[in-house]
């Protein structure tokens, strides 16, 4: 398969993937906490690239950034529960996934002073929105499988970052594999 048909399969999959990101969820426990990052294109593309842009950091940024996402996103299902709402948690969403595509496809290194809160910041209205789409049941459960599986998924995105080779066209793949969770992004926006 030529690379041009992978680009299309793909960006057909995430968009047909947008339209049904969160499907409701009628109980809560952790399985469901589990499943719902892996059921939503939006957070999936979000939490692998906060993993593969932590891997070509530098020092405590590579578990600071993914450890920062999972605290963060935790206090967004907080605020939740606590009543306290956020201005625009889809659109908040989407951008993650534009701008962490972003932040891949032009290999950046932001300083931790702005690394942090910014991965931060995205990961409150995750959280928010895992605690919206809960359903009936305890929010400690599920808060623990969303938590897991956010984790998982960073560590699938750093494991594939690490394993890259720095070579020209790893570097190349790579980037192009930003483009392509920017592109996402951009369509979950609605751009």
């Amino acid at each position: 398969m030529n690379i041009a048909r992978l680009a299309t399969a793909a960006g057909l999959a995430l968009w047909a993937g947008a339209a049904a990101a969160h499907p409701g969820h009628e109980s809560a426990s952790f399985f469901s906490g589990i499943t719902h990052p892996l059921g939503g294109a939006d957070h999936l593309l979000a939490m692998l690239a906060v993993g593969l842009y932590a891997a070509r950091q530098a020092g405590r940024q590579r578990w600071a950034l993914p450890a920062s996402f999972v605290l963060a996103m935790l206090a967004g299902a907080g605020l939740g529960a606590l009543g306290i709402m956020l201005p625009a948690v889809e659109a908040g969403i989407a951008a993650s996934v534009l701008v962490l595509g972003l932040l891949i496809a032009f290999a950046a290194r932001l300083p931790v002073a702005a690394a942090l809160p910014l991965v931060a910041g995205f990961a409150l209205f995750h959280g928010h929105a895992h605690h919206a789409e809960m359903g009936e049941g305890t929010l400690a459960a599920y808060a623990a499988g969303f938590a897991l599986a956010t984790a998982a998924l960073h560590a699938a995105g750093y494991l594939v970052g690490r394993w890259l080779p720095q070579s020209l066209w790893a570097q190349r793949l790579q980037r192009a594999a930003g483009a392509l969770i920017a592109g996402a992004g951009a369509v979950f926006l609605g751009a």
